[in-house]
């Protein structure tokens, strides 16, 4: 029997911008200006461009974001995001700072919106909720065939997705302080009114009733701010999940990647042969996903199928064992097998920081800086 094609995956991250004292620097602008940038290439059925390593703005000036273009190959999505990592550290240096692959600033720091009608719109609408939001996510988009079938994924995978959050965790510090979270950026961005998990939609009008229904609300300008930790792409024909840290390590983001597009494939393997999804309440979601980024892997989780409390690494082993046929037919098993187990021996981004930080938060965002660029 042929195995189905692998369905492709992209990566989009977002970098802090330091400067030699590890302190956040307003320079997107001029990094932007400096960078090796190219015309993007266009899809050609939408006429959307497709994402590729060029660099992009975000809502503050101490900010980077690069893409990578559609993958179905792991090694080949490592490659991508090394290139766009390099990408960003070039511009960032011709602009006399260093790009950082951590969720949130180790040192304390203002920030500067940029100079954009929308963001600055965005600001004035959330107040000091906006004027405090720096932190640099992982966002992982994974094709699917139609918006039936996104939805269909989408009413399936928000109990796994805290899992991920978990794996990821890369902001135990804020302001100079250790926040006591694995993912302080997570608490950050829940700040949002749109931003969370999700329960089922039911079917595509339903999505798209919900997103009216929020924009109705005024809480969000536009669909793009509608900030579900997983959504249907406004963009592309993928399933945009946007739960976890961007990574220190590249190989950790290749491991959401994977475990993502695993989660894609099984969800939409469910709904193709009629099994419903499964019972979802939005205060045990909150509260799994509350967990993840407090405990990263060093405490217990909530396990995705009964939320109650788990050792860390049985609530990933439960992950991969839902997903496990997804990753069996894209060959996948072996090399996330192999990344968890580096995990469970290093630690997450997280706690590689925090055992940094004996040496200082200067030391610890250099050190960082070069992990980025590794």
């Amino acid at each position: 029997m042929t195995k189905p094609a692998a369905r492709t995956i992209g990566v989009e991250e977002e970098y802090l911008l330091v400067d030699d004292d590890g302190v956040p620097a307003a320079v997107a602008q001029d990094a932007l200006a400096l960078a090796d940038q190219h015309e993007p290439e266009l899809h050609p059925e939408t006429g959307e461009p497709v994402p590729g390593g060029a660099l992009e703005a975000e809502l503050k000036q101490q900010q980077l974001e690069t893409s990578t273009p559609p993958c179905t190959d792991l090694e080949a999505l490592g490659k991508e995001l090394r290139v766009g990592r390099a990408n960003a550290g070039r511009a960032a240096g011709r602009a006399g700072a260093h790009a950082v692959a951590v969720a949130t600033s180790p040192l304390a720091a203002a920030s500067t919106v940029t100079a954009d009608r929308r963001y600055r719109e965005i600001s004035t609408l959330l107040g000091l909720t906006a004027r405090e939001q720096l932190t640099c996510g992982c966002h992982v988009h994974v094709s699917v065939e139609s918006d039936e079938e996104g939805v269909a994924v989408l009413d399936r995978i928000s109990p796994w997705l805290p899992v991920l959050l978990a794996l990821s965790s890369n902001s135990p510090f804020w302001n100079g302080q250790d926040s006591h979270y694995a993912s302080y950026r997570s608490q950050v961005w829940s700040r949002w009114p749109t931003a969370g998990p999700t329960t089922p939609f039911g079917s595509v009008a339903g999505y798209r009733a919900a997103v009216d229904a929020l924009i109705a609300t005024g809480t969000a300008l536009d669909e793009g701010m509608v900030y579900f930790d997983a959504r249907l792409s406004a963009r592309y024909p993928t399933v945009e999940i946007r739960v976890a840290d961007v990574c220190l390590d590249v190989d950790d983001a290749v491991l959401v990647a994977a475990l993502a597009r695993a989660l894609v494939e099984t969800a939409a393997r469910e709904a193709a042969q009629g099994v419903p999804p499964s019972f979802q309440r939005a205060d045990l979601l909150r509260a799994a996903t509350w967990r993840a980024s407090r405990s990263g892997v060093r405490d217990d989780l909530l396990s995705p199928r009964t939320y109650r409390p788990v050792p860390a690494f049985e609530a990933v082993a439960e992950l991969v064992a839902h997903v496990r046929d997804a990753l069996t037919d894209t060959g996948d098993l072996e090399g996330v097998t192999a990344r968890i187990e580096r995990i469970a021996e290093r630690g997450t981004g997280a706690d590689q920081q925090r055992r940094w930080r004996a040496e200082g938060l200067e030391t610890l965002v250099e050190r960082a800086s070069l992990r980025t660029l590794a």
